[in-house]
């Protein structure tokens, strides 16, 4: 039975009705030319017959799952593929709306842990001839850049390339156990893991500096509370929208900041206003929670598990003019990055649950309406495909993340890049987010003003 990591399990033991702990993303495809009315149903018949398939994909919590499913995997030697990949279709007239609201009630559904963690539904319908695919898998199995490589690993960057793997496929030749050799690589893994350790401590005084003397770093609990900070059900919203990355990329140059930067200034300003809609706008600053990949760009092989850091981000959303509250931003996540630089990728980790520690005990009664939140929202910006992207002919068109929500974090905004664009997923609460698609019209405003703001 092989052992969960830590990073792992909790996302299990932390999941109940109301928070389900799957990452999804909704792909947008065009057909090829010439495709037939038989084109989805033959592609679903013909991805069934396949054998590729990852070792992940077969893994379930051990048995029983209310307790060795916390701390180890199984195989599934019998994988039941039809009941894992759906082929679906929306009602009429089959527009984005129907697509974002069928989103939104699978994305509200808990996974059976009795099976292997994850769904894969083929959509037809749309009535402009392209299709979609949603995609849920649980954290336990893959965090939002995991997910991410491995749809980039199933794409071909050639039109004509009709060989490209399942979504639960690989293009590699997996690694099969090299016997007599783990426990060495176990002890040199545990000789790190404690060298690592041993400077935790020195960090933790560095960020204490940082923090109280120098005043430079965004703290936990600093973090006004507001309406998306209060207890949240279990069934979504769903919203997505794309934006030019060259439009970006342009504020990005022309304020000398990241488009990262650039990104949380939108998202600052798109809040901002939504808040002010909602007559909820707080005095103080709002603070974001920023994943940050863990991962190293030179680490070959496909990614699984979770390997990410916490930083918090000032978003100034108490800044009327939005170039004062790109640099606010800018300085913020330099100061962030700075630290995080100097330390090991262990210690960032251990280092960033402070950022995120009281969320372990959000499901606790009463905590998340008398606390005050650790911070105020998740924005993830997740590396995508750089280039224009096929799979098995068919052309990608949109890629919108899904993403989790927590007790007492009620909205999540989670981008990728594109090829040309940067593709938003916003997940909400059904309950406590109203009218959350008029958040992508003020994500529109904020980048418009920021635009007229750096010219």
């Amino acid at each position: 039975m092989p052992l969960m990591p830590v990073t792992d399990s909790m996302f299990l033991l932390v999941e109940t009705r109301e928070h389900p702990m799957h990452v999804g993303g909704l792909q947008l495809f065009k057909k090829p030319e010439g495709a037939g009315p038989d084109y989805l149903s033959n592609l679903r018949r013909d991805l069934l017959d396949s054998t590729n398939m990852r070792s992940l994909f077969r893994r379930r919590p051990s048995r029983p799952v209310n307790t060795a499913g916390y701390l180890g995997w199984s195989q599934d030697a019998n994988l039941e593929l039809d009941y894992h990949f759906r082929h679906s279709a929306l009602p009429q007239p089959g527009r984005i709306r129907e697509l974002l609201e069928l989103t939104s009630r699978w994305h509200g559904t808990l996974l059976d842990r009795h099976r292997p963690l994850w769904e894969i539904h083929l959509i037809e319908g749309l009535a402009d001839d392209r299709f979609a695919i949603y995609t849920k898998i649980h954290h336990a199995l893959m965090d939002g850049v995991s997910a991410l490589k491995q749809l980039q690993g199933t794409l071909s960057e050639d039109p004509d390339d009709l060989d490209c793997p399942p979504p639960w496929g690989t293009r590699q030749k997996e690694p099969s156990a090299r016997n007599g050799k783990a426990p060495s690589s176990f002890f040199r893994t545990a000789g790190r893991t404690f060298s690592q350790l041993a400077g935790v401590a020195p960090a933790a005084f560095k960020v204490a500096g940082e923090a109280f003397r120098e005043h430079t770093l965004t703290l936990p609990m600093q973090a006004p509370k507001t309406m998306l900070n209060v207890p949240i059900g279990g069934a979504r919203r769903f919203a997505a929208q794309s934006w030019s990355l060259d439009r970006v990329r342009q504020i990005a140059s022309a304020a000398g900041v990241s488009r990262n930067d650039v990104v949380l200034a939108m998202c600052s300003g798109a809040l901002r206003d939504y808040l002010i809609e909602q007559s909820a706008l707080p005095d103080a600053p709002m603070v974001a929670m920023v994943p940050v990949s863990l991962r190293r760009k030179t680490d070959a092989g496909e990614a699984a598990g979770n390997n990410i850091g916490a930083l918090l981000c000032n978003l100034a959303t108490d800044q009327t003019d939005p170039a004062q509250r790109l640099t606010a931003i800018h300085q913020s996540m330099r100061n962030g990055k700075r630290l995080f630089s100097e330390l090991t990728p262990l210690q960032t980790m251990l280092l960033s649950g402070l950022n995120v520690a009281q969320l372990g005990i959000s499901p606790i009664p009463g905590v998340v309406n008398n606390t005050r939140p650790p911070f105020n929202i998740i924005i993830s910006n997740v590396p995508g495909p750089r280039k224009q992207m096929y799979w098995n002919g068919a052309q990608l068109d949109g890629v919108y993340p899904a993403s989790v929500l927590l007790d007492g974090q009620a909205l999540n905004i989670t981008l990728t890049s594109n090829g040309d664009n940067l593709d938003f997923g916003i997940t909400g609460c059904r309950r406590s987010v109203p009218h959350l698609q008029r958040i992508l019209t003020h994500l529109d405003t904020a980048l418009a003003e920021l635009e007229a703001a750096t010219r």
